[in-house]
């Protein structure tokens, strides 16, 4: 007789410890593989999730998913497997003991909510791997297939140095674990089968038409990967430790990158150099550790082009909050500061392989904050490349004087009309917008509503601080130079304030247009690194690429 054990709810799932199951495993050896439809398996052989919305699962046929349960699952169990899930929406349960799951995702969303519910898919993707290899059934609407493919990418995170468990009397160095592949297999709910209030909702009418077929192209196919391999990229290099990847290490990671994509090696600028060039920012920060600051800077520049966009990352490979140091528990996690750079190289990546038509750079400021003989002091003065001085009243406050001279180089160097940088700039952005939203300030209404749709639509969300100048920028007042580079009172609107200390560097006046995304919190999801940022930006500027996938996506331009 068929067993068929329902698990309690998906609340007892989400209850586990953030990648519960990635500590009983490597996912460094997992390969990832996208495909549209269903290919017959043994869930024996090969275990499966079938995971969706409930009222997508509803959809699904026992013709349509028989491929993947049969000879294990009969048709009743399945039927009686729908029922439980779907009565109950966010409930699992196993169709066949550790070998066949099937899950949906919760019902409601509320409107700063992404409609692909992608956190709850990461969170069930994680609960359920297995040791070997796996497929995951994805059923959703095709609008929806990014933000989930990003979503199941940071699900299995690269970067990992735990040794095999070694039988008893076996070598001290045991072999790697053997690869594993995980087949993601995407099953496609019609719009037109939807018809609820949310669908009403979310403006089904205004879809672009190439999200409204049953199909994915396999160009598509490919930008998905790129998509989820790009996540992937960015949560490596943000979760691995400084003693691997200090800032010699990632300038390595963006000439590999530039040579993967055939382009032209990047150009980068280092240690004294940068002194030389004006840039105290960027090299008071740096100049006390072992290998020198670096700004690097990544080009895509075709025929014809007219538009410049420039992506600026904060690139703190570790953050000891320098002199004014962070305490023991604080600093714990610092390798993650570096999270701002890896997300604009990783979306660097999927924008070069779809073709954008737009002068695009990706503009990385490397440093690391220690503490040494040359480390910058509270007190010390540092002309930036905008020629404004700085007063350092707190060293650790340090990823925007990088961003400062980077953006200044965009806009100076490269003659950027639109300047986005990204950073893990400040803790109370975590208090203003929380674990999931990145906070954002801009100069442009347009570019900022574009950001926060954007944010839905590929599951990296967005909220919108305001952005005052006039009444904020007081904060950094200072009696000997022309700004400090730390606010005078920290319930002010701190994470607003420190995005117009980068402005300021620019300029108020600038005429083009200026987007700050600080994402300290949703860059990581317990001690893992999450890649947010490359969706995020490969779907707000997709509609100046090749990509049909990201062009449909892709925000309203104004």
């Amino acid at each position: 007789m068929l067993l068929l054990r329902v698990f309690n709810t998906y609340i007892s799932v989400i209850k586990q410890p953030a990648f519960v199951s990635v500590r009983r495993m490597s996912n460094a050896s997992v390969s990832i593989k996208f495909r549209w439809g269903l290919s017959p398996s043994d869930p024996e052989q090969q275990p499966v999730l079938i995971v969706g919305q409930a009222s997508h699962i509803a959809s699904l046929t026992w013709d349509d998913v028989r491929c993947k349960l049969e000879p294990r699952v009969t048709e009743e169990a399945w039927r009686r497997g729908i029922q439980c899930v779907t009565s109950s929406p966010g409930d699992s349960c196993e169709l066949w003991p550790r070998a066949a799951s099937l899950a949906t995702l919760p019902a409601r969303r509320s409107r700063h909510a992404a409609p692909a519910r992608s956190h709850a898919l990461a969170k069930i993707v994680r609960a359920t791997q297995r040791s070997s290899d796996e497929t995951i059934v994805l059923v959703c609407r095709k609008r929806d297939a990014l933000a989930s493919a990003a979503s199941i990418g940071r699900s299995y995170p690269l970067y990992h140095a735990r040794s095999p468990a070694a039988p008893l009397g076996a070598p001290a160095a045991p072999p790697a674990p053997p690869a594993r592949a995980l087949t993601v297999e995407i099953h496609l709910v019609h719009e037109k089968l939807l018809g609820d209030a949310e669908s009403e909702e979310e403006g089904i009418g205004t879809l672009d038409p190439a999200l409204c077929d049953n199909a994915l192209s396999a160009e598509e196919l490919s930008t998905l990967q790129d998509v989820a391999e790009a996540t992937r990229l960015a949560a490596r290099i943000t979760d691995t430790p400084a003693n691997i990847m200090n800032v010699d290490s990632f300038i390595e990671e963006a000439f590999k990158l530039s040579k993967d994509l055939d382009i032209s090696a990047p150009t980068v600028i280092r240690g004294e150099e940068l002194k030389a060039k004006g840039m105290g920012g960027l090299y008071g920060v740096g100049r006390a550790a072992a290998c020198p600051p670096a700004l690097v800077v990544l080009s895509w520049q075709p025929p014809g082009a007219t538009d410049t966009v420039a992506w600026v990352g904060k690139g703190i490979v570790y953050d000891t909050g320098g002199l004014s140091i962070k305490a023991r528990t604080s600093m714990v996690g610092m390798k993650g500061d570096c999270g701002g750079a890896a997300a604009v190289l990783g979306a660097f990546a999927v924008a070069v392989k779809a073709r954008p038509s737009v002068n695009l750079h990706a503009v990385l400021c490397l440093a690391e904050n220690a503490v040494g003989p040359n480390a910058t002091r509270p007190d010390d003065i540092h002309q930036l490349y905008s020629g404004r001085t700085v007063e350092i009243n707190n060293t650790d406050a340090e990823g925007r004087l990088v961003l400062s001279d980077g953006v200044v180089y965009a806009s100076r160097d490269l003659k950027a009309d639109t300047i986005v940088d990204v950073a893990t700039l400040t803790g109370a952005q975590g208090t203003a917008t929380g674990k999931y939203h990145a906070a954002i300030v801009s100069n442009d209404s347009a570019l900022e509503a574009q950001c926060v749709g954007a944010g839905l639509v590929s599951g990296d969300l967005a909220h919108p601080l305001p952005f005052a100048p006039e009444l904020h920028f007081t904060e950094f007042t200072s009696c000997v130079a022309d700004m400090k580079n730390s606010v005078a009172d920290r319930n002010n609107a701190q994470p607003s304030c420190a995005g117009l200390f980068i402005l300021a560097h620019l300029g108020f006046d600038f005429p083009g247009k200026w987007l700050h995304v600080d994402m300290a919190a949703p860059a990581h999801c317990g001690e893992r690194a999450t890649g947010y940022g490359v969706a995020l930006l490969s779907v707000l500027f997709g509609a100046h690429t090749r990509s049909k996938l990201l062009r449909a996506l892709a925000p309203a331009q104004k």
